[in-house]
Order: structure tokens, then C-alpha cells, then sequence
């Protein structure tokens, strides 16, 4: 997810890090909370808050919990973690507000029957504020998402709720950009096909990945093989 939250923070999303409770901004809702990591660098980098604000994050007195939270934390528009909440969140801010909504979700949360509920909900009501972004790695906490709940065809079911379908490549920043800004008569999903640890070679399309923190050699050679990327 930080091609797709670098794309976002990068330009798309209408926001203001000095005002970050200006009532026209966009709202993201980042409904797949256990990447709170990656928003909390994002915003820190945009300047919602100081970077060193990082180095204690997890910490027992940081405002900076493990799953990611919006109290004393400037850019977060809502707590989440308890997964197959933010698609409903957002739905219900883009039905209220003259703002645009956006909602992260991950492909495994899409087991949650509340998703559904609010994918039928904002089809029906046709948001066209609206915009969701699957983070389609097809890996979630206990295997393949085809073993466990096989979500295809995925596309033919949004679109069968009314919902502008576009799919495209997770990492790829410009059709990224392209498919994040497109707009219809009703709510957008982007399925962004992802890579589950991109760029790390010994982290790529590996499970145990969901779970594990890299020992200092390990994070060494992933830090060494990012930076040839960028």
C-alpha cells in the first residue's frame, strides 16, 4: 500500500497539512488499520506532524499506536483496525459532505459482510464522491485469498452493485494517479494490483511477510535493495 498511499498524499488528495480540519478538505479513510505505519510516515512527510514522531511509534506514551488512530494524531480522519468498518465510514462522510471520500480497504477485509452492506448502500445512492481502493496483493492473514475465500470475480461484483469499475497496477504511480482521479455518475473502485512486500526480494509474495519484523541484516538488505529503486 505505499505506492498507493504515495500516490494519494502525492498530489490527489485536496488536503492541507496546516489546516488539517479545514471542512472542504478530502477525507481518507484507511479502512485495512494494521498499515498505520505507512500513514503515519506519509503524514509525517506531508507535515501534519514532526518525523521525529516516528522513531516512538508503538510506543506506550506515543500518540502513535500499532493500528492506526486518529486521537492527537493530525490527518487521521478515524481510528480503524477492526477491519470492514471504513468503507461504511466513508460512505456515510460522502453522503454528508460536499468533500470527496476515499476509502483504503485490503482484498481480505472484503470477507466482511459490512463491506457489502456498504457497497450495495453507496451503488444505490449513487456517490459519486466516492472512491475506493482495493490493495489486491491476494495474500491475507492466514493464506492466498483464493484458498481461504476466493473473492472473483471481483470486478463483475462491484460493477453488479453499480459501481465504476477500473483496475490497474499497484505500483505504476501514473496509472495510479489516473485511475484515483477518474470520476463517474456514481461511486469508483480501484482495484490496485499489488505485490505483497515490492521490492524487497526475499519479502516479495510471501505470507510469513504479514507477520514478521526483519531482524537488523535482514533490514539492511531491504533498505540496500529500496534505494536502488529510488
Amino acid at each position: 500500500m505505499a505506492d498507493i498511499l504515495a500516490v494519494l498524499y502525492g498530489g490527489v488528495l485536496q488536503i492541507d497539512p496546516q489546516q488539517p480540519s479545514d471542512p472542504g478538505r478530502d477525507r481518507l479513510i484507511v479502512s485495512k488499520g494494521h498499515g498505520g505505519a505507512a500513514v503515519y510516515a506519509a503524514l509525517a512527510l506531508c507535515g501534519f506532524f514532526p518525523t521525529e514522531w516516528l522513531t516512538r511509534y508503538c510506543d506506550d506514551d506515543s500518540p502513535l499506536a500499532g493500528h492506526l488512530t486518529h486521537h492527537g494524531v493530525p490527518g487521521v480522519e478515524a481510528s480503524t483496525g477492526s477491519l470492514g468498518h471504513g468503507l461504511s465510514i466513508a460512505s456515510g462522510m460522502a453522503l454528508a459532505g460536499g468533500f470527496h471520500s476515499y476509502a483504503l480497504l485490503s482484498d481480505g477485509e472484503l470477507d466482511e459482510g459490512s463491506i457489502w452492506e456498504a457497497v450495495l448502500f453507496a451503488g444505490h445512492r449513487a456517490l459519486k464522491n466516492l472512491t475506493a481502493i482495493v490493495d489486491y496483493n491476494r495474500i491475507q492473514s492466514f493464506g492466498r485469498v483464493a484458498e481461504v475465500l476466493d473473492l472473483e470475480p471481483l470486478a463483475d461484483k462491484f460493477a453488479a452493485c453499480g459501481w465504476e469499475v477500473i483496475s490497474t497496477d499497484g505500483h505504476d504511480h501514473d496509472a495510479l494517479a489516473s485511475a484515483l482521479r477518474s470520476r463517474a455518475s456514481g461511486p469508483v473502485v480501484v482495484l490496485a494490483n499489488t505485490i505483497k512486500g515490492k521490492g524487497v526480494s526475499f519479502m516479495e509474495d510471501r505470507l510469513e511477510w504479514h507477520y514478521r519484523s526483519p531482524d537488523d541484516g535482514q533490514l539492511e538488505a531491504a533498505l540496500g535493495e529500496l534505494g536502488e529503486i529510488f
